[in-house]
């Protein structure tokens, strides 16, 4: 649940939470079963954990720094997806 501090803190995880609202179950079984597909290809996940195991030995080009964070913006964004999903289905169990 979003603490005060969450709902007027300008990160973009706290923008993210109150765009997407994980919190609320209000997506019809359908949407939610959908939003609950969309997930990186092997592609992508692959070249994240190689961007993550050349962060752990603090390898990372400026580049790679960049395109991690891009990663892990949107992985954050998919997980408030798939959480307000799970919650829908939840209610619609």
């Amino acid at each position: 649940m979003a603490t005060q501090q969450n709902v007027t803190s300008s990160t973009e995880a706290a923008i993210l939470s109150r765009m997407v609202r994980p919190q609320q179950d209000d997506l019809a079984a359908a949407e939610a079963q959908a939003v609950l597909r969309l997930d990186f290809d092997r592609q992508d996940l692959d070249r994240l954990h190689e961007l993550v195991t050349k962060n752990q030995d603090d390898a990372l080009t400026p580049a790679e720094r960049s395109e991690l964070e891009s990663y892990l913006r949107l992985s954050s964004l998919l997980d408030l997806m798939h959480a307000k999903a799970r919650l829908s289905l939840k209610k619609h169990a």
